[in-house]
């Protein structure tokens, strides 16, 4: 049976990468059960992320601002590292697969924005699963060779103002975990968070920042510094991958989880701040 892999973030207030940390200074539980730490890797591990960008007419002017030095925000990956572009708004559209080439990405990134007809209206939750499909489906290949997709992650470039038909954050979420995959976010203009939906409900708000609380990923407001590109792709190089090994679970159970500092770890960070997903479903024996 495979280890249970978790993608955990480490960042001091300002929001800087915390490197360095070792097994050691982690505590994880599954379902409130101390589970040994059996690898911890922070920069080793490929980086496998799709940029999903909503390119609808309103979103223009931001993305314009956030992806101009998008050259410069993509240096912080590593050569191994890869980079696969889908845009949407009421569809979702893969304008290029996963690539190490990150010169070319940051060349196709403002073509990507003016380049598709999708539509007028915004479909967040179904533009993340087509992200997450495309890196369940994707990530593993490189040039019709197996390669290892290390890190997965998703990152989102939107306003949250979206409804979502028949399609809850729970369906998502679910997804997101199956395709080992976090959802961040970098959100532009008012930046709402919506309150929780009635149960039941057929129409629910979009809300990026559930998605990315549950599984383990970071919202950043775009309202900050031009860079804010790089600052989160930086976040994201540069998590720590835990891997232990999955207690007996019946077939898709789900299980909580939890990491945090070691008390050692925790004097010499006092103000750390750690994201990481809430669980799993485990998988067949």
């Amino acid at each position: 049976m495979s280890n249970v892999r978790v993608e955990v973030q480490v960042t001091n207030p300002a929001g800087e990468p915390i490197r360095g940390l070792e097994a050691g200074d982690f505590v994880l539980t599954d379902e409130d059960r101390a589970r040994e730490i059996l690898s911890c890797d922070q920069a080793n591990e490929r980086a496998s992320i799709v940029l999903l960008m909503d390119v609808s007419e309103s979103m223009q002017k931001y993305l314009q601002t956030i992806t101009r030095n998008a050259q410069a925000a993509l240096r912080v990956l590593r050569p191994a590292d890869r980079v696969a572009v889908v845009v949407y708004a009421k569809i979702a559209e893969v304008h290029q697969d996963f690539s190490d080439n990150l010169a070319e990405t940051a060349r196709q990134i403002p073509l990507a924005i003016t380049g598709h007809d999708v539509g007028y209206t915004t479909n967040i939750n179904n533009a993340v699963l087509v992200a997450a499909d495309l890196i369940e489906k994707n990530a593993e290949e490189m040039n019709g060779h197996h390669v290892d997709p290390g890190r997965r992650a998703i990152l989102i470039i939107t306003d949250n103002l979206a409804t979502n038909h028949l399609l809850p954050d729970d369906v998502v979420i679910r997804e997101l975990y199956r395709a080992e995959t976090s959802l961040n976010a970098i959100v532009v203009g008012r930046a709402i968070r919506p309150s929780p939906p009635a149960p039941g409900a057929e129409n629910t708000p979009a809300d990026v920042y559930h998605l990315a609380e549950e599984t383990g990923g970071d919202v950043i407001r775009a309202d900050g510094p031009e860079d804010v590109l790089r600052t989160m792709i930086e976040r994201i190089r540069f998590r720590y991958t835990l891997a232990y090994r999955p207690p007996v679970a019946r077939a898709g159970e789900f299980r909580r989880i939890h990491v945090d500092l070691s008390p050692d770890a925790r004097r010499r960070y006092p103000d750390a701040v750690l994201r990481a997903r809430t669980g799993y479903y485990a998988a067949a024996s």
